[in-house]
């Protein structure tokens, strides 16, 4: 399976959504590095990554 820019998202998605399960004071610290990280693959700053 070939990994694009489509599936980074809901794959981070579904660790953060697993991670609150388990650790819910993760909460915080969690949303924040996810938005940080969708926000750096929407203005096209992790092209480096080639995704």
């Amino acid at each position: 399976m070939v990994i694009t820019a489509a599936h980074v998202p809901a794959i981070v998605a579904l660790i953060a959504g697993i991670l609150i399960l388990v650790m819910p004071r993760l909460l915080n610290f969690i949303v924040a590095i996810y938005l940080i990280f969708i926000g750096l693959v929407g203005m096209g700053l992790l092209r480096w990554l080639h995704m």
